[in-house]
């Protein structure tokens, strides 16, 4: 059973950055994916961005990026969101996402962690 525990939000003002992390366990397959989605109050869930264990190829919503990097740990099946240059309508409850399959362009959101919160001040 895959795994996902995310660390890292808070409360934040706008301009700055914040690191969210992932702790992922339980893949049968080296091939899969890993990511984030974030869903506010009244909005629809938003996929943010993925990244592939196959060849590290990365996706992003339009709507970050430039601001939002997401780097991983193959090693210690570990995913990062670096975000920076918060702005207000980035408050979110973050998910930490996993694919079953190296393929990003079609997403990365069939398992989902508990959720992290971000707020950020305006």
């Amino acid at each position: 059973e895959v795994q996902l525990v995310e660390s890292g939000g808070g409360l934040v003002q706008a301009g700055g950055s914040l690191r969210l992390s992932c702790a992922a366990s339980g893949f049968t397959s080296d091939d899969h994916a890993l990511g984030w989605l974030r869903q506010s109050p009244g909005k629809v869930r938003e996929g943010v961005t993925c990244i592939s264990s196959r060849d590290g190829t990365t996706v992003y919503a339009d709507s970050v990026k430039g601001r939002f990097t997401i780097e991983s740990d193959n090693a210690k099946n570990t995913v990062y969101l670096l975000m920076n240059n918060l702005k207000p309508e980035d408050t979110a409850t973050y998910y930490c996402t996993a694919g079953r399959t190296g393929l990003v362009y079609d997403g990365c959101y069939d398992f989902l962690g508990q959720g992290t919160q971000v707020t950020v001040s305006s």
